[in-house]
């Protein structure tokens, strides 16, 4: 499909009206209680603990990272271009691989917290996916955020009113005004049969979704470029317990799948970690809009949110 003939009416530009928040209906809120969880690090290889705890009204979330405990909101201000992650930073401090874990945060609605990275500068893997985040939050709840006053704080939704896009070559993100938010993800992996092309779409994402859907989808690895990696200082810490491995010629190397297509189910749920970078002062990151994605990856995700952050 020509792409750039598809878009060729689509400004690649975002008016300051195209953007509008809106209550929804709800209070910002934030955790119970703290949590925390440590695993290997993808890209390191290190031991690394995420200490998750409550914060205030309108803090948002936030990483508190290297020696000096910096602090480092999680917006799309501090992204630095990095490798096969999304990567935070700020005064020399940051923190890699964070998108599983803000996908989790943003999904069940975990609006404002502060996550501390012990043992390294990486959130750790756990199992590939979001599904130990997911399940760490509803072990200690949620409760009313408040304020430095002790109130409450009305939780916002970006609601889009015009068409945006951005693309590479083939590979494109589109946004379209909706009621509700609905994602469409394509990936294409042509020399890896057992991938192929794939589709997934969820109409509407909520949290519910997010649970049954795309938070237990695993991390994804072509076993033919694995060493490459390796020898390039990426995936130290990768193996069968913390990714799923295709290979080209004999097809994934330790099933079974969660999902047929869990690969493309695991591009949605790195789309909402790279989407909630929009949230601002504890409201919510993701738009509210018809989302389509095909062969994208975590710089165009960001890429979007900066064209989106613009519009505001």
């Amino acid at each position: 499909m020509p792409f750039p003939r598809f878009f060729s009416s689509i400004r690649n530009h975002v008016s300051h009206s195209k953007i509008s928040w809106k209550s929804t209906g709800t209070v910002q809120k934030t955790l119970a209680a703290e949590i925390s969880r440590s695993g290997t690090a993808l890209h390191s290889g290190a031991r690394t603990t995420a200490k998750l705890f409550p914060a205030m009204a309108g803090d948002g979330r936030f990483f508190v990272s290297g020696d000096c405990r910096t602090r480092i909101l999680a917006t799309v201000d501090f992204v630095t271009e990095s490798a096969l992650c999304t990567t935070l930073s700020r005064d020399g401090a940051r923190v890699r691989t964070v998108e599983h874990l803000l996908s989790a945060l943003e999904a069940i609605g975990v609006d404002n917290c502060g996550i501390e990275i012990v043992g390294g500068d990486e959130v750790p893997l756990l199992d590939g996916s979001a599904s130990e985040w997911v399940e760490v939050i509803k072990e200690v709840g949620l409760c009313d955020a408040k304020d430095c006053s002790g109130n409450n704080m009305d939780k916002l939704a970006p609601f889009l009113h015009e068409h945006v896009h951005v693309w590479r070559k083939d590979s494109f993100i589109a946004a379209f005004p909706s009621s509700k938010v609905h994602i469409t993800y394509g990936i294409n992996f042509p020399k890896v049969p057992a991938i192929g092309c794939q589709w997934f779409s969820c109409f509407a994402m909520d949290a519910s979704v997010y649970v049954k859907e795309i938070a237990s989808s695993r991390t994804f690895c072509i076993y033919e470029e694995a060493d490459k990696l390796l020898k390039a200082g990426l995936i130290q810490g990768g193996s069968m317990e913390n990714a799923i491995v295709c290979s080209a010629s004999t097809g994934w190397l330790n099933p079974p799948l969660r999902y047929d297509d869990e690969a493309c189910r695991h591009k949605v749920l790195d789309l909402i970690g790279d989407l909630s970078l929009f949230a601002r002062s504890g409201n919510q990151g993701l738009p509210v809009a018809h989302i389509i994605a095909y062969k994208g990856g975590h710089s165009l995700h960001t890429e979007l949110v900066r064209l989106l952050s613009d519009s505001h």
